[in-house]
């Protein structure tokens, strides 16, 4: 098969692909925030909440891409509601207008920062208007959303809540040419462990990380490290992504979501300032 025969697209989803969990704190009246709502993982943890019966709040700057995204939730037959809110993750105001915005629609309980780029590029290349935006995007953004957020999750009833970060392999170890990605996801672990600290018990803070998932995002890594790297996209996936775990295929943006829908249930009320790592054996196995 050549390159050119590879499907490198995730399924569309269906409702069967979400987890659906039974939890007093998710119906209409709890709110999620949930960042990069627009596609890809975003995307598919929107609807997956919602499938739970949460009102959702998407945020991402894609307006078209949130669009598609509550036509998603529309077609669905479920009892959870998405909000779209337009926001410039690196615009301070814009992301405490959007938890604004959640607050209004109800007890905003959770959030899943999720919003990410990439660029593939070694240190000396890496160019610093790109190594500021993709660092504000993926790790001052969270921050921020975390101060914004934290004191309308402590103004509920009994202040129960979580907030969800988006880590990565690449946070427990680094390969080259993705510097600015990983410093970010190592950075996120520090930000995940300061919000359980600071969280009380009952505001919690935990990440998730995957390895490669059938994402747009994923799509256009594999032709930029093609291409820096002078080999195939076949080889790219076969050598480079799966080439040290122990699974045969990427995940899908579902699989991703489902681990947010977990996270943010009572079931893991123990899971806090830790991580959900569900990345084929990448990290802790070598042969």
């Amino acid at each position: 098969m050549t390159d050119t025969e590879l499907d490198l697209s995730a399924p569309e989803p269906v409702p069967d692909d979400f987890l659906g969990i039974d939890d007093p704190y998710f119906g209409n009246d709890t709110v999620a925030v949930v960042t990069g709502a627009a596609s890809g993982i975003g995307r598919a943890t929107a609807v997956a909440l919602a499938t739970n019966g949460l009102t959702v709040v998407g945020a991402d700057i894609d307006e078209d891409g949130l669009a598609e995204t509550a036509d998603i939730v529309g077609e669905f037959d479920i009892d959870g509601w998405f909000v779209s809110v337009p926001t410039d993750l690196t615009d301070d105001d814009d992301v405490e207008t959007v938890v604004e915005a959640a607050a209004e629609e109800g007890d905003l309980r959770f959030v899943a920062n999720i919003a990410g780029m990439q660029h593939i590029a070694s240190i000396p290349e890496f160019p610093m208007e790109t190594y500021d935006l993709l660092t504000d995007v993926m790790l001052r953004s969270p921050f921020k959303m975390a101060q914004a957020a934290m004191p309308q999750i402590r103004e509920t009833d009994d202040g129960v809540g979580a907030i969800g970060n988006m880590s990565s392999v690449h946070g427990h170890y680094a390969t080259k040419d993705k510097a600015a990605y990983i410093t970010a996801k190592h950075g996120i672990t520090g930000l995940t462990r300061s919000i359980a600290a600071e969280g009380e018990g009952t505001l919690r803070g935990f990440s998730v990380s995957v390895g490669y998932v059938l994402t747009p995002l994923m799509v256009d890594q594999i032709e930029d490290t093609a291409e820096e790297r002078g080999i195939s996209e076949r080889e790219v996936i076969e050598d480079v992504m799966l080439g040290q775990a122990r699974t045969t295929e990427m995940m899908t943006p579902a699989e991703v979501a489902n681990l947010f829908v977990f996270g943010f249930s009572s079931h893991a009320k123990h899971l806090n300032g830790g991580d959900l790592l569900f990345d084929g054996g990448y990290t802790r196995t070598y042969e």
